[in-house]
């Protein structure tokens, strides 16, 4: 077992309290979830731009909208922030049982693959990506240099069913503490595919940010977690599945849908470029759902998203700041791409607040609590979405001003002496495993098969 000092017990990501389930995460359930929507799922995956859907806030959109943020919820109650831990930057759970251990087991979903990241060798995007890519303080860490950013996940045959195609998933991590990587960032405009050698190719004039663009591409001969990049990761495990459901006679339809939130939501809108623009062949539709994203590019890049046929809906909380950046005085040239659904924290009653409470505004908990309630910038409805559990409001506010990257003992992990708190070794199928086959005993990992 691992043991953890007494000093730092403390700090207050080990011992902020949370309510039930990994992190204090809000996962209230709706009737809407399991509904039929095989004859309405291209309207909802935008198709038609979302029109008439937004407002008033249709109940089947609410319900995807609240599904796949529940997926980018589990990017960071799955992640191990604990730097104290060997396995800081990793996932806590192995594929096969991340989506039971985070509560969504009947979510309809299989994982199929991680999606790891590297620290590329940019010296002025050093100390940024210190934040975006969290590491472990130990001498014996699982890796050097590689986080995990996610996962790739497909449907069910059951819940293929009732969503009416084959839906692969990817889900991006976001950033741990949204202020401190705003605070590094300096929005530097570099070429779309740049620093790229994968197919997210440059439409002429297209430029992104380039910390963004950086994680998303950067590998390293030196990890056996990131010798193929995020982008060549999570691209070559779309071509396997889109090509085992609609190749030879199977001929499903097939689609792409990219979640994140703050970072992650940035990454996925890279995610999908890339894959729009490589036109898979057997891949009817790609479309992205992001809480809280920045801009990531130029008006070109916005163009070339639209060109490539991608459907993007970002989900912003209108006190958020971090999708209002980077603003157009300081760092003019960026531009949002795709269509916008505004929330308000001013519309839930039950939420106490100050305008100084930036962390808040822009945490996915507090996104998927307002998601859940229907509220809008322009319809506070007074009807009520049932919940799983009616929190108090003392309660409600005490999860919601937890951050995504402070946690229980228990919820790390930890078990309690004697001799106080301590870590149990990771099962076998939890240790961290390099993707594409990799030196998965150099790494202290265990292979999994696909």
């Amino acid at each position: 077992m691992e043991g953890l000092p007494a000093e730092f017990l403390n700090v207050p990501y080990l011992t902020k309290p949370s309510s039930k389930g990994a992190g204090g995460s809000v996962r209230p359930a709706s009737v809407n979830d399991k509904e039929d929507i095989s004859d309405k799922w291209r309207q909802l995956q935008g198709a038609d731009g979302w029109v008439g859907l937004l407002e008033p806030f249709d109940s089947l959109l609410r319900a995807e909208i609240r599904r796949y943020g529940g997926f980018a919820q589990a990017t960071y109650d799955a992640f191990d922030f604990d730097p104290f831990s060997k396995y800081a930057g990793s996932a806590r759970y192995g594929e096969s049982s991340l989506l039971e251990k985070v509560g969504l087991g009947d979510s309809g979903y299989d994982v199929t693959r991680y999606i790891y990241a590297t620290m590329p060798l940019l010296p002025d995007l050093s100390r940024l990506l210190m934040h975006w890519l969290p590491k472990s303080l130990r001498a014996d860490s699982w890796s050097e240099d590689s986080n995990w950013m996610g996962f790739v996940a497909v449907s069910n045959d059951e819940e293929t069913q009732r969503l009416g195609r084959r839906d692969i998933l990817v889900a991006w991590r976001g950033t741990v503490e949204p202020s401190e990587w705003f605070n590094n960032v300096k929005w530097q405009l570099d070429p779309l595919g740049s620093r790229s050698n994968a197919t997210n190719v440059n439409d002429g004039a297209a430029k992104v940010e380039r910390g963004f663009q950086s994680i998303y591409t950067a590998k390293s001969g030196s990890s056996a977690f990131s010798k193929t990049s995020a982008s060549e990761q999570v691209m070559a495990e779309v071509r396997r599945l889109v090509d085992k459901y609609h190749g030879g006679e199977r001929k499903e339809v097939v689609s792409l849908t990219i979640t994140g939130h703050s970072l992650g939501g940035a990454i996925a809108l890279l995610n999908a470029h890339e894959a729009g623009a490589a036109a898979v062949p057997g891949l009817a539709h790609v479309s992205v759902v992001s809480f809280g994203a920045p801009k990531v590019g130029n008006a070109a890049f916005a163009a070339a998203i639209a060109k490539a046929g991608v459907k993007v809906l970002r989900v912003v909380i209108v006190q958020d700041l971090v999708p209002q950046v980077p603003g157009l005085i300081l760092f003019p040239g960026y531009e949002h791409a795709g269509v916008e659904k505004d929330l308000d924290i001013r519309s839930d009653p039950d939420l106490k607040y100050s305008w100084l409470d930036f962390p808040r505004f822009h945490s996915l908990k507090t996104y998927l609590r307002l998601v859940e309630r229907q509220l809008s910038t322009r319809i506070a409805s007074a009807a009520r979405v049932r919940l799983v559990e009616d929190m108090p409001s003392e309660d409600l506010d005490e999860v919601l001003r937890t951050r995504e990257c402070w946690y229980r003992m228990v919820d790390m992990g930890l078990l309690q002496g004697p001799p106080g708190w301590v870590r149990p070794e990771r099962k076998p199928e939890d240790m961290p495993s390099p993707p594409d086959g990799g030196d998965a005993h150099a790494a202290g990992a265990v292979q999994v098969q696909r």
